[in-house]
């Protein structure tokens, strides 16, 4: 019988649970991808315009909390306000274009 190194059993049960496990993930979220992408995409935009309704002319009653998340936001917003159709920065004080 072969005498096998150290930890070689380990190291290949660990690969093929990975492989078992990335090709569950794969069967389970595979058909649905186009559609979590999408929900994930609704929910940054609503995310986006709960941060940015005040300074869009929204009245806000949660303002004072959100305006602590305006600097995580910027990094997106020229994107956001691309893709939903505003050509231009619809912030007065905010020129990305």
């Amino acid at each position: 019988m072969e005498s096998l190194p150290p930890g070689w059993r380990r190291e290949k049960l660990l690969r093929r649970w990975s492989a078992f496990s990335a090709g569950l993930h794969e069967f389970y979220v595979g058909p649905y991808r186009q559609m979590f992408k999408r929900e994930k995409q609704d929910e940054d935009d609503l995310f986006m315009i709960a941060v940015l309704g005040e300074a869009l002319g929204v009245p806000d009653p949660a303002a004072y909390y959100t305006a602590e998340l305006m600097p995580a936001v910027w990094e997106n917003f020229h994107t956001w306000h691309r893709r939903i159709g505003i050509p231009r920065s619809p912030l007065d004080h905010i020129g990305c274009c």
